[in-house]
């Protein structure tokens, strides 16, 4: 039986993979080796797939349509956009097997998923991916919700498809060793009169949660609220929820760094998620 090994949360700041963007040094620097750490722990734990819970940044999807959770069943490739930050083209490999069956036993569990046969990946996928992942030659399946434009999805319906993720991986007669990464946030206003400022507070109250495992806390915070202390980008807790969601019960979490960086308009937060022995 296939096995959820592990769970990472990061951000996927365009400015990560190539940074000059008025960031000091050393936060360029924490910034590479937080993923360099999450790369290592991936290997040790001898995972072969990936989950990558992000959100469309108007590249795939817009005001005609916009799902509320999408699966990559087949072809995934990096956007245009995507590789002007650095990033190649080269196509990410997709567990198509495992993610048809992420995809079949949400349609039985009430998951109304979306799904993309070929998909183009923005930076929400790609960079985590091309940080931690490609040195490592792991299959990648790239999940999206709508943490971006309103209605967006419910935090507690982000927490349930991870369950539904996770129930399905735990059912998948395969051998996989499977990790989920939940990115972006944390604090960030994009495109919005407090762009550039970063609440450190709100992100370290987050980080606490997380390692608190206080999930229904998490779930409870209003969209207006976090709206209002963080901005429309820290939305995207809720990819943090579904993959909190597929980590079984007793999972802990263990913060890996943060850093508040002004120049790149986020407070950049990582964590792992251990389930337990």
């Amino acid at each position: 039986m296939a096995e959820l090994v592990g769970g990472f949360l990061m951000p996927h700041v365009p400015s990560i993979p190539t940074g000059g963007y008025g960031e000091e040094p050393w936060q360029k620097e924490a910034s590479d080796k937080a993923f360099a750490h999450i790369s290592k722990r991936v290997e040790e734990l001898e995972a072969d797939t990936v989950i990558i819970v992000g959100d469309d940044h108007y590249e795939n999807f817009g005001p005609r349509c916009i799902p509320n959770c999408l699966i990559a069943t087949g072809d995934v490739g990096v956007s245009a956009h995507a590789q002007t930050l650095g990033l190649t083209g080269d196509a990410i490999p997709n567990n198509e097997e495992l993610a048809q069956h992420i995809l079949e036993t949400g349609y039985r569990e009430g998951v109304d998923w979306a799904f993309a046969k070929s998909l183009d990946v923005d930076h929400s996928v790609a960079i985590p991916y091309h940080m931690s992942l490609k040195r490592l030659g792991v299959k990648a399946i790239p999940v999206y919700l709508n943490c971006v434009v309103a209605p967006l999805i419910r935090s507690r319906r982000a927490f349930e498809i991870g369950q539904s993720i996770g129930r399905a991986v735990e059912s998948w007669d395969g051998v996989e060793r499977v990790v989920v990464f939940g990115t972006g946030g944390i604090s960030h206003w994009v495109g919005s009169p407090g762009m550039g400022f970063v609440n450190e507070e709100f992100d370290r109250k987050v980080l606490a949660m997380v390692e608190a495992g206080d999930i229904d806390g998490l779930i409870a915070l209003p969209d207006e609220v976090i709206l209002e202390s963080a901005g429309n980008g820290a939305l995207e807790i809720k990819n943090w929820l579904c993959a909190m969601g597929a980590l079984p019960a007793g999972t802990t979490a263990e913060t890996i760094a943060y850093e508040p960086i002004p120049t790149w308009i986020t407070g950049c937060g990582f964590a792992e998620l251990k389930p337990a022995a």
